[in-house]
């Protein structure tokens, strides 16, 4: 902070103390959404306002937008600072072609007669006693635009040149913190995307630590554990139900361990767990994750398991495997018990059809596949695309997102 700073701070009788809480508080929000209600109630503090609200993915050709809201809608204050989701009414708005990044108020727009009296104020900031504004249309890294108002009602005073400059002062940061949160946000749907390709594929995924602890797991995962055949946590540990297949488990997992340098090659291991149910033996794969971690950390992701059931039915989704080959619906009822491994007689009997009527359904296959051989026929099925269009039970965060109102309105 320059000079110059410092004495704005001064005027606008902003401690160093508390200037820090807020800038503090919007880069908590970028790493926790759930933080970003504390840093707009700082915020609607320091300029004494009654809202401060943000407005995201507003484009030309949509008239409704999401909204954050921090004040007192419906006449209720949450003392906890929780904001509240609305949608914004984009069209017809007056300060939508300000230029980016450019600090305003009503009075650099029009006279305060004209906007008493303009029908936008009438219908959206009356209603909600929301007078006087201060606003800053925020460009984005990503090409976009994030709307940051700060409103006060008839009653207090307009907001000043002081006032202007304070929020000047904050925009770089409020843009900063929303672009890592955006970052942040889109690995993270990333992350959940491929996971759940993963599950959809039967492949069972363990997210360990460096002392061997378990940090998260797929539904797949889930599954293998529940069965207690085999693999089990001990301790929030993975451990293998047999003692040989425990001691070489642990080995590999040690041996990973060690291979998470930064520079260093993945190390990966395979081995095969044996299960007392007698069905065939999990197939197990151990990576090493490589770490950049700057500081240190006790609970950071050391190495990956992969587990996969060979003896596991397929999670393929039946429209999907009927419209990849053009199935019937009864043709890729058969189909799919095929490739689960069940002969023509087994899956005759399963679906409760004749074993003529599915050998007529299996010639239509061949037909419709270009195949001739029923083992031909799992193959191209089980390499298909055809498992990553179902939809698996996917175990949410423990603190779920907001989700926004989808048609309540609200003045910027």
């Amino acid at each position: 902070m320059n000079a110059q700073q410092r004495q704005l701070l001064v005027q606008a009788g902003i401690g160093v103390e508390q200037y820090d809480e807020i800038i503090s508080s919007m880069y908590d929000a970028a790493l926790d959404s759930l933080s970003l209600g504390r840093a707009m109630k700082l915020m609607r503090n320091l300029f004494q306002a009654n809202y401060v609200t943000l407005i995201l993915r507003v484009s030309e050709d949509t008239a409704m937008a999401p909204m954050i809201v921090s004040g007192e809608v419906g006449g209720v204050d949450d003392p906890s600072g929780a904001v509240i989701y609305l949608t914004y009414e984009n069209e017809g708005a007056p300060f939508n072609a300000i230029k980016p990044d450019v600090v305003f108020t009503i009075e650099d727009l029009m006279s305060l007669a004209e906007w008493s009296s303009s029908t936008y104020y009438l219908m959206y900031c009356h209603p909600y006693n929301s007078f006087y504004m201060l606003g800053v249309n925020i460009a984005t890294p990503e090409g976009g635009t994030l709307r940051f108002r700060i409103n006060r009602p008839k009653s207090a005073p307009a907001f000043s040149e002081t006032d202007r400059l304070l929020c000047e002062l904050l925009v770089p940061h409020l843009r900063r913190a929303m672009h890592i949160h955006s970052q942040l946000d889109r690995k993270a749907s990333m992350g959940t995307l491929y996971s759940q390709a993963i599950s959809r594929l039967s492949v069972a995924t363990m997210v360990l630590d460096e002392s061997g602890k378990v940090l998260e797991y797929n539904p797949v995962a889930s599954e293998i554990l529940e069965s207690n055949d085999g693999l089990k946590l001990v301790g929030g540990r993975l451990e293998a139900t047999y003692p040989s297949d425990n001691r070489e488990l642990q080995r590999v997992l040690r041996a990973a361990f060690a291979g998470q340098g930064a520079e260093a090659e993945n190390a990966t291991a395979a081995l095969s767990i044996a299960r007392p149910s007698g069905q065939v033996s999990f197939g197990v794969v151990v990576e090493s994750v490589p770490s950049q971690d700057l500081a240190d950390s006790k609970v950071r992701p050391a190495a990956v398991v992969y587990i996969r059931d060979a003896a596991g039915k397929s999670l393929a989704n039946t429209m999907v495997t009927k419209q990849l080959f053009n199935l019937t619906p009864a043709e890729t009822a058969l189909a799919l018990e095929l490739a689960n491994g069940l002969s023509l007689e087994e899956a005759a009997e399963e679906l409760n059809i004749r074993r003529n009527t599915a050998r007529a359904h299996l010639r239509s296959i061949f037909s419709k596949t270009g195949v001739r051989r029923q083992t031909e026929l799992v193959r191209i099925m089980l390499n298909s695309v055809m498992a990553l269009g179902s939809s698996p039970k996917v175990y949410e965060s423990p603190v779920p997102r907001p989700q926004l109102a989808p048609s309540v309105r609200r003045s910027a």
